[in-house]
């Protein structure tokens, strides 16, 4: 009988196999004397008592890893890599109406796309290879995800080349229940849609603007109102309305929405037609994100090679897809992050990574269509919300990075790629990368992704109410003291509110000459108290 601290389930596998995931598993399991939970943060810890010790056999722990553990897809797939189809193949044909190795079997072949045979006397329910309560799982169920092979349900939420693997926990369910209808309608009692509607024009500027500073780019005016136009324009559209499309205003449910012509479109609309591209939509070049130090370069984060671009996104797609009226916030996080570390295009891939949010929230309907969430503003808030969103992007490339830094060099001279661009990366160890590139955990975009949202809306959409509502008070205030244009109201505001003493700009007295000095006072105090904070 193993004595305590004897590993079982995934642990066991990873080590046993060498193949522990860059991720951290997101349960360990052990062997110790009374049965325990002990939730450390990254991951939880599960005592089991000796006589739930699953034996010596690598199917013993691995059909305990898929009864009591969520399903690691990373570590399977590098299990499976280093053990081949021996193993599973030997317990499927020595129990073939097993649930569990009928599941291990289709996760076999899922994973390395191999084909396993069937045994004789293969039978039994049909069975959903991924346990709804332990890990995420498609919903949209169709004929073809009943595989007779195995007697299973294909209940994957993505496919070979991108199929998040999330855990389920309780703080998790909290961001995929978030429900931004309730918090924007709670705005829209409070301020009125009328009022909303005027702030949305502000909003998808101050997006665009928030978008280049998280960047670290300088947005001209030209650049920020291009990206504003398009966010305004293309959000939950395949192609702007004003470009036609298969419906009345353009918008499908979301299918083919990282097609590589949607992609160049949006792209080439994003950077403007002077920008010095060789070419747009999908790269045909390696691409990392990094700095250069002293004419060295230093890789932060290596994106999958070229050749897996279109397969990896028309994942996404298909994740999309099978996940359909599961939660809002945990889709556009999912498939916005994903996007990111995909890094498809050879420039513009922040700015497509977040107006994906935006989108895909509003095909699933979650935001009115008139609205957009300013989340880059929230993202670039301060020098914390900003770290926050560096370290949710850590999540996956730092221990990445951590692996295969030791792999990547460059040569002396560089290549010309199909796509036009030179590269002088080398790195020949995409199998290495691949299972964590693929099958990712998730959840921490997830539940930054439900923070960030309830910010947006809650502090940045309120606070932009605020300040319109208490304009709007200001300009009546002003008019009920002398008659004026609404544009010298507004210019008596904006100098009184962009001013740290409260008064009217010297400019704007000038121009005025004929008010007197009691006029200007009583408008400084009209806009003082109507933007003082209500009690």
């Amino acid at each position: 009988m193993a004595g305590a601290g004897t590993t079982c389930g995934g642990l066991w596998l990873a080590e046993a196999f060498k193949a522990e995931p860059f991720g951290d598993l997101a349960v360990r399991s052990y062997i110790g004397t009374n049965r325990r939970t002990t939730d450390l943060g990254p991951y939880v810890t599960e005592i089991y008592p000796p006589q739930m010790y699953p034996g010596d056999e690598a199917a013993d722990h691995l059909q305990f890893h898929i009864r009591h553990e969520p399903i690691n897809l990373e570590l399977l797939s590098r299990v499976f890599n280093v053990a081949g189809p021996r193993f599973v193949q030997k317990w499927v044909n020595s129990k073939p109406t097993s649930q569990y190795s009928r599941r291990a079997a289709f996760l076999y072949e899922f994973l390395t796309d191999e084909d396993l045979l069937q045994p004789s006397g293969l039978r039994g329910s049909y069975i959903p290879v991924l346990d709804k309560d332990k890990n995420l799982s498609a919903i949209a169920i169709k004929t073809e995800d009943r595989i007779s092979k195995w007697k299973v349900i294909n209940n994957m939420p993505g496919t070979r080349f991108f199929c998040p693997a999330i855990p389920l926990s309780e703080r998790l369910m909290g961001a995929f229940n978030y429900d931004i209808s309730r918090h924007y309608d709670e705005i829209v009692e409070e301020f009125g849609a009328e009022l909303l509607s005027r702030s949305a024009s502000w909003l998808t500027t101050r997006e665009s603007r928030a978008s280049f500073a998280i960047e670290k780019e300088s947005g001209e005016t030209n650049r920020i109102q291009r990206f504003a136009q398009v966010i305004a324009t293309w959000t939950g559209h395949d192609r702007p309305p004003s470009h036609g499309g298969d419906t009345p205003d353009g918008r499908k449910p979301g299918a083919s929405i990282l097609s590589e012509q949607r992609l160049a479109s949006l792209q080439q609309a994003i950077l403007g037609d002077a920008a010095l591209l060789p070419s747009c939509g999908y790269r045909k070049s390696p691409v990392f994100v990094g700095r250069t130090s002293h004419h060295s370069q230093v890789v932060h984060y290596l994106a999958p090679p070229a050749e897996d671009v279109a397969v990896m996104l028309e994942g996404i797609e298909t994740f999309l897809e099978r996940t359909q009226y599961q939660s809002p916030v945990m889709r556009a996080a999912i498939a916005s992050f994903g996007f990111v570390y995909v890094h498809p295009l050879i420039d513009g891939n922040g700015r497509v990574h977040r107006f994906l949010i935006n989108d895909i929230l509003r095909r699933d309907g979650a935001t009115p269509d008139d609205v957009i969430l300013p989340v880059s503003v929230a993202i670039n808030d301060d020098p914390t919300s900003r770290r926050a969103y560096d370290e949710v992007l850590d999540k996956i490339s730092v221990p990445l990075m951590n692996q295969i830094r030791p792999h990547i060099s460059f040569a002396s001279k560089p290549t010309t790629y199909p796509d036009g661009m030179e590269s002088d990366l080398v790195f020949s160890e995409d199998g290495l990368a691949r299972p964590n590139w693929r099958y990712a955990n998730y959840a921490p975009h997830v539940i930054y992704m439900a923070e960030v949202i309830n910010t947006t809306i809650v502090h940045h959409m309120r606070d932009e109410a605020v300040y319109l509502r208490n304009h709007d008070n200001a300009r009546q205030a002003l008019k009920e003291i002398c008659e004026m244009p609404d544009g010298l109201a507004d210019s008596i505001i904006r100098s009184v509110t962009g001013n740290d003493e409260d008064s009217v700009g010297r400019r704007l007295r000038r121009n005025h000459s004929q008010v007197t000095d009691e006029m200007w006072a009583s408008f400084v105090q009209a806009v003082r108290d109507a933007f003082a904070p209500k009690r």
